[in-house]
């Protein structure tokens, strides 16, 4: 059977199948993000979307491994003051994550002591079931999201036979650079490409929900920020600067195979750090 062929999706396999795979290679990959306002032309479940187009198309090239079901969870918090600040809004106002005043629809933030234990009841079930590799892909980067990830991650891999590792489903450059904003052009442009190879009778990103060209888009209005809105050094005049408009599904493609090259990397490293590459 060709690697194209191979099922990989643990909720499509039977119970024989899933244990030939996991005694070929006891690695699973972990898809993770919330339901979440993504301005106006964006669905909500972008983050997890990207996630788990990552998580397959890793699995995949990896030739080895399975997916688990996409565990649909993601946390924020209070926006500290001078994020607040540099969002264009008081240093007194009362915003958690992306739910703006502006927002149309409430995001599905859990608290964060419910999101730990989900994954952690997550990662202990896999565990549980013979897994030594588990690598959780997540599409969420609130700072309080990345935090208990990382924590889980070091927990069992320091307390169990088990090794746990995350990263943002982002490329390195994008991300350590403070380049990646929220519904800007790389995460339009990711699900532009997205809709376009795996979702083609569902038509999800809508650009004509946006302004005319030419209109500014500020932080505020319209829950889309560019990486530098998260900083201490907005943009001028907290415009965005990476456009949405600017978005083409040929840049998502992009982003999309380096990150998915990125993991696979991760894979890698993960199995032969526990001797199994």
């Amino acid at each position: 059977m060709s690697e194209k062929q191979r099922e990989i999706r643990i909720e499509c396999l039977r119970p024989g199948q899933l244990n030939e795979e996991r005694k070929r290679c006891p690695l699973v990959f972990v898809p993770i993000g919330p339901l979440e306002y993504h301005g106006p032309h964006l669905p909500v479940g972008m983050d997890a979307i990207s996630a788990t187009q990552c998580a397959l198309e890793a699995c995949r090239r990896f030739g080895r491994g399975v997916v688990h079901p996409t565990l649909f969870w993601g946390t924020e918090r209070e926006r500290p003051d001078w994020m607040l600040e540099s969002l264009g809004f008081e240093r007194s106002d009362w915003i958690i994550g992306m739910d703006f005043p502006t927002a149309t629809w409430k995001s599905h933030y859990y608290h964060e002591h419910l999101f730990a234990l989900v994954v952690a009841s997550a990662i202990e079930m896999l565990i549980q079931g013979g897994y030594k590799v588990i690598v959780l892909v997540n599409g969420h980067g609130a700072w309080n999201q990345l935090e208990t990830l990382d924590r889980l991650a070091k927990h069992y891999s320091n307390s169990t036979d088990a090794l746990v590792a995350w990263r943002l489903a982002f490329t390195l450059d994008v991300s350590e650079k403070n380049l990646a904003g929220h519904a800007d052009l790389f995460e339009t442009s990711m699900m532009l490409y997205y809709q376009q190879v795996a979702y083609g009778s569902v038509s999800m990103v809508d650009l004509s929900r946006l302004p005319e060209r030419g209109v500014p888009i500020r932080y505020p209005d319209l829950s889309i920020v560019d990486g530098p809105g998260f900083s201490e050094n907005p943009s001028p005049g907290r415009v965005v600067q990476t456009d949405p408009r600017d978005a083409t599904a040929e840049k998502g493609r992009k982003i999309f195979e380096d990150t998915a090259q990125l993991f696979v990397k991760i894979a890698e490293e993960a199995l032969k750090m526990k001797k199994l590459g």
